[in-house]
């Protein structure tokens, strides 16, 4: 009978029972091939059946291929901690001393990395660009804006001066109005006051030279105020005049100046995209700081990677055969109750894998019996089933 599918499941399992060590063996509750209800002389029911088993062998194969490979990972972990525990004295102190600075390292990153987010990415990105302008294009700014202030304080002064000239000098120009007025109220009081003293004097033949000599009096004393202060006011007026003027002159030189720094301060914004020097300096502030941070992760990264290539080529020469792993579980080079747990597990996981190809064996080999003895019960079908085998097996080639 051509059984090649069948030597192969048995030759795998023999080479994993070689390396076992004593392990409970649990009853795997399984229903078994069964051919009560199968008519043998039937082609079809025959064939079927067969074939069935056939399916049998195979899956049983492909999952002792399978779980041998995981097998003998699980081996050859268990094999690398004895080898790590067989080694001298000095050369446990050295992986020790390495796993040691690994997880120092790796715990300061995760450390740091919980508060390196210092600041958004977009914004590390934005003080990456002006950094070149740093920090004098935060003391221009500042400068400017500081200038800003000022020069609006001395628009507002000047500001606040010119309407006081103004109304200076309203109030000069309202005075004289009011001296022009005065002097033609008074003129016109002289000339009416005269003009009854003629008619009383001409009606009742009385002398009033006294009377023209205090009217006279009393305008000449009257124009002299009103003289004094026109004058005065014009004078004074003259003055504000003059002093608007330069207000006018002073007022458009500031102007000019607060022109020019607000537009320097809107390109400043626009070049650090920021909307104040405020911004900027926490922006500025917020970046160093981020630098930091990321040399200091850079330098923790060139150490550990420093020390796992020194951990790896120490393993390596400890004859392991992946001494890749010790990376993740550094912690068992340091404590060995963290290695007897991971031996403890590595152990429970190969026992679980010996119930699995013990079960896949057992189905493999009852199914391989079961084909046999239809062979030898019914030797007129063996050269059929024979072919059915063996185009089974060209199948899965």
């Amino acid at each position: 009978m051509k059984m090649g599918l069948l030597g192969k499941i048995k030759g795998l399992f023999n080479r994993q029972m070689d390396e076992e060590e004593n392990v409970c063996r649990p009853d795997w509750e399984e229903e078994s091939l069964k051919r009560d209800n199968i008519d043998m002389h039937d082609k079809k029911q025959r064939e079927h059946y067969v074939k069935a088993c056939l399916e049998q062998m195979s899956e049983a194969s492909k999952e002792l291929d399978a779980l041998g490979g995981e097998y003998n990972l699980v081996t050859s972990y268990l094999t690398d901690m004895e080898e790590i525990e067989a080694q001298p004295d000095e050369v446990k102190e050295q992986l020790k001393t390495y796993a040691t600075k690994i997880q120092e390292l790796e715990n300061n990153r995760e450390k740091l990395d919980k508060k390196r987010r210092i600041m958004k990415p977009e914004d590390y990105l934005r003080m990456e660009r002006v950094e070149p302008y740093m920090p004098e294009g935060y003391s221009r700014l500042k400068e400017a804006e500081d200038y800003q202030v000022l020069v609006k304080k001395d628009m507002g002064r000047l500001e606040g001066e010119r309407h006081a000239y103004y109304f200076r000098k309203n109030e000069l120009q309202n005075t004289m109005q009011n001296m022009k007025g005065i002097t033609f109220i008074c003129v016109g009081s002289m000339l009416f006051l005269v003009l009854m003293l003629t008619i009383i004097g001409a009606a009742w033949q009385l002398d009033v030279s006294l009377g023209y000599a205090v009217a006279v009096l009393i305008a000449a004393s009257t124009l002299a105020f009103v003289y004094v202060k026109f004058h005065e006011a014009q004078r004074e007026l003259v003055r504000v005049e003059k002093g608007i003027n330069k207000l006018v002159l002073l007022h458009n030189t500031v102007k000019i100046r607060y022109v020019n720094n607000t537009n320097l301060l809107e390109y400043l914004y626009v070049k650090y995209d920021v909307n104040s020097s405020n911004e900027l300096k926490k922006l500025w502030d917020k970046y160093l700081e981020e630098n930091i941070h990321r040399e200091q992760e850079k330098q923790m990264d060139q150490d550990l990677d420093f020390n796992e290539a020194a951990l790896i080529k120490l393993l390596r020469r400890c004859n392991l055969a992946d001494p890749n792993i010790w990376l993740r579980q550094a912690a068992a080079l340091i404590d060995n109750k963290e290695m007897i747990e991971i031996r403890h597990g590595l152990i429970i996981r190969r026992q679980k894998l010996r119930k699995q190809m013990e079960y896949n064996a057992k189905a493999a080999q009852e199914a391989q019996d079961e084909v046999k003895d239809i062979v030898d019960k019914y030797p007129e079908y063996a050269e059929k089933i024979l072919d059915l085998v063996s185009d089974y097996e060209k199948a899965l080639a």
